[in-house]
């Protein structure tokens, strides 16, 4: 016997349980089993108030996620394509500012581990760590060779 359909309030909250999600997002995925008559963003009001849809914390996870592979530019982007933005962005880019340099050290000796002697080597060093979303000055901490656990 088959099982019957599930509603959209259960559709979301199935979602919910497996990861964060944004509110833009989420309705995106539950439009495509809306049918007529369902409203989606009532469900999402519904589950707002509940506190099991929630862009701060969505925000957090991601920035989380993404904190140790990627530079300031690159999450904010991230962010902003899923549909955050005002206060919860703004919280997210003060929190990501004050470590910004010691990731990319960081990014930059997991794949390089040392300044390359040509100019075409270092070249490739600075692309690499641009298209990760780094700052032109963390770029340039980065590239001295510094470790992490020294001054900037």
């Amino acid at each position: 016997m088959p099982r019957p359909p599930l509603s959209l309030k259960a559709r979301a909250l199935r979602l919910l349980s497996t990861r964060e999600h944004s509110r833009v997002d989420l309705r995106r995925k539950l439009e495509r089993y809306a049918e007529e008559g369902d409203d989606v963003e009532a469900l999402l009001d519904f589950l707002e108030q509940n506190n099991w849809l929630s862009d701060p914390r969505f925000s957090e996870s991601l920035v989380h996620r993404r904190s140790a592979r990627y530079g300031n530019s690159r999450i904010l982007a991230e962010l902003q394509s899923h549909g955050i933005s005002g206060e919860a962005l703004q919280e997210a880019k003060a929190g990501l500012v004050e470590d910004e340099t010691a990731r990319c050290v960081e990014v930059w000796q997991r794949k390089f581990g040392e300044v390359a002697a040509d100019p075409e080597g270092r070249s490739k060093q600075m692309r690499f760590l641009m298209q990760r979303g780094f700052s032109q000055k963390a770029i340039r901490v980065a590239m001295q060779g510094t470790a992490p656990d020294e001054e900037y």
